[in-house]
């Protein structure tokens, strides 16, 4: 392993990109989605065209994805970022309804009874029991995240992929083994966080 010792610094870099990448993505992700579940949720008819829209996003390939963005947005971080929260969004979306949906009419029949407004009854009642179903979709999200930040080296967006891309192009295996095993190791990582979440949460 002389090479990882050697460049434990640019191995650094990497990871560090790798995460800053999922991480923008899945705060991007999270933004659109929550409001834009919230209105399907209360809208049957927004909620078939919101989660088919979403559905047909996510079934295009990754790489074909990015590169409809390269003409629009140019490589780098941009174009990575726009193309990894178009695949978050339909998981959390789908969750946000789910959890929305879920929440029992009774409870919200006690938070009318106490005089809450709409806004307030969303913050306080319905988001936090939706919570639970959020951070199923974000665990699903992060998995599918860590793995398609790899393709970003593809356009210039940095991370572990780049280690993968590298060591493909010169056939050097231990620079892929490095980059498999840290994507790898930043999926459970992640995975394990978001699991201890929810285990957290009241029952």
């Amino acid at each position: 392993m002389r090479w990882t010792s050697r460049n434990l610094d640019s191995i650094a870099l990497a990871l560090g990109e790798h995460v800053l990448l999922v991480a923008a993505a899945l705060l991007l992700a999270v933004v659109l989605a929550v409001p834009l579940g919230v209105l399907a949720a209360r809208r049957p008819w927004l909620r078939g065209v919101a989660l088919g829209g979403s559905a047909v996003l996510y079934s295009v390939p990754t790489l074909a994805l990015f590169a409809l963005l390269v003409p629009l947005l140019g490589l780098g971080f941009r174009a990575a970022l726009l193309a990894l929260a178009s695949y978050a969004l339909p998981v959390l979306l789908r969750a946000v309804v789910t959890g929305l949906e879920a929440v029992p009419a009774a409870v919200r029949d006690a938070a009318d009874g106490m005089g809450l407004t709409a806004r307030q009854k969303l913050w306080r009642v319905e988001l936090p029991l939706a919570l639970p179903a959020l951070l199923a979709g974000a665990r699903v999200a992060v998995a599918t995240l860590v793995s398609a930040a790899t393709v970003a080296a593809y356009i210039g967006g940095g991370g572990l992929g780049g280690l993968i891309l590298t060591g493909l192009d010169q056939g050097h295996g231990e620079k892929i083994l490095v980059g498999a095993c840290l994507v790898c190791a930043l999926a459970l990582a992640a995975d394990l966080g978001l699991r201890r979440a929810q285990r957290s949460l009241p029952a």
